[in-house]
């Protein structure tokens, strides 16, 4: 799958970059301003690969130019081909001082560019310069609708090739990272599709130099979710700040808490729980033994599955009051607090942290051949002690090649 679509991403690209050699740039002032656009967005990029849209001001450029049918009053002649030529060229320049870095984009993120350019562009460019468009919508309120539809409808197909591309990769269920991407939309992706139409309109009537007047909203808005980032990456530090307090008190092993918390949210991955779950999970998962600095006399080795369920109940509680002391999400508390239930009366995530934290005290304690033994302990306590959906996506998850369990995801 991975391969197809990058397949195609190159050949489109190298389709679109051969034939505007050959033909030479249309309106190359146009171009030339554009190219810059999307550089400079790629210039701007924050966060890393993991994050939905790390250049959203060389998305918006990018889209604009695909539906640039005017400038200043005067038709545009450029095809969809220079289109992504010309987005493929400001890409790759505005990439070169991360690249440098060892920050640069990913091949995905790359890969997603071309071809939704390329579908805004085909679906647009084409009918514009034939005069469909103008003959079927005029130049008015109806125009503009038709920019917008066409920019959601690109929307939609990147949430759908960015969820296909994740499947192939990772093989999580589809349904929920569509949904993960759908959701995202909301946020920055809607800054990027209403710029790159605004962008589009803006430059129809006042020209190029309305290109900088339009970027500046969504670079405010691309510093509001830079910090937003930062608060964010500050809470999840704390709070594994605080989850290491059981190790440096002696009460579990180094590491114990990272390792249940990336098993439990790879573990949430597969059984399609959505990101705001995700993150419920991996902070519980992270706090999941901290009641356990109430205890007078440590647990051996911090081992608290083996322990009398009433045991397990009282420390799971003080964890969850210790949560809730610390401003933590009260979600995150409800998880710890029940981790020790009945599994068949927890909520799913109380249920992942329970079966993660018991597989890593199980294969922990009986060496090289822990993980098969433990698997097999609690596949034997399903229906009892575990879900049995949650054993065997556990079992998918320690099965996949290349699972590192040294720290969260």
């Amino acid at each position: 799958m991975l391969v197809v679509v990058f397949g195609i991403a190159v050949v489109v690209a190298s389709a679109a970059l051969g034939d505007t050699v050959w033909h030479g740039v249309v309106e190359r002032g146009n171009a030339l301003a554009f190219g810059l656009l999307v550089a400079v967005g790629e210039l701007a990029r924050w966060g890393g690969a993991e994050d939905r849209e790390a250049a959203p001001l060389g998305a918006a450029g990018a889209l604009a130019y695909a539906l640039l049918g005017e400038v200043a009053g005067r038709p545009t002649h450029h095809g969809g081909l220079q289109v992504v030529a010309i987005v493929v060229a400001g890409t790759l320049v505005g990439c070169i001082p991360h690249v440098a870095r060892g920050k640069g984009a990913s091949l995905d993120h790359v890969t997603r560019r071309v071809l939704t350019v390329g579908f805004a562009a085909v679906c647009f460019q084409p009918l514009y310069n034939e005069g469909v468009l103008a003959g079927w919508f005029g130049d008015g309120a109806y125009y503009a609708l038709l920019l917008v539809g066409l920019l959601v409808l690109t929307a939609l197909c990147d949430a759908v090739l960015a969820a296909a591309m994740a499947h192939a990769r990772t093989r999580w269920p589809f349904g929920p990272l569509l949904r993960d991407e759908l959701r995202a939309m909301l946020g920055i992706g809607s800054a990027v599709c209403a710029t790159g139409a605004v962008m589009a309109l803006a430059v129809a009537v006042a020209g190029l130099w309305a290109l900088p007047l339009i970027s500046l909203p969504l670079l405010l808005t691309q510093l509001a979710f830079r910090r937003y980032a930062v608060v964010k990456a500050t809470y999840r530090q704390t709070i594994t700040s605080l989850a290491r307090a059981t190790e440096i008190a002696g009460y579990t092993p180094h590491g114990h808490a990272r390792r249940v918390a990336a098993l439990s949210r790879a573990v949430g991955r597969d059984l399609g729980l959505s990101q705001p779950d995700l993150s419920v999970l991996e902070y519980a998962a992270l706090m999941h033994d901290i009641g356990q600095l109430s205890l007078v006399d440590p647990v051996a080795e911090g081992a608290t599955a083996a322990l009398p369920p009433a045991q397990q109940r009282r420390i799971a509680l003080l964890g969850g009051a210790v949560v809730r002391q610390t401003g933590v999400d009260t979600q995150v508390a409800v998880v710890v607090e029940r981790q020790a239930d009945p599994y068949r009366e927890q909520p799913l995530t109380a249920r992942i942290v329970r079966t993660a934290n018991a597989y890593d005290e199980m294969a922990r304690e009986q060496g090289p051949q822990g993980p098969l033994r433990a698997l097999e302990s609690l596949r034997l306590a399903t229906g009892r002690e575990y879900q049995p959906e949650v054993v065997e996506a556990l079992a998918r998850v320690v099965c996949k090649p290349g699972l590192s369990l040294g720290s969260v995801g």
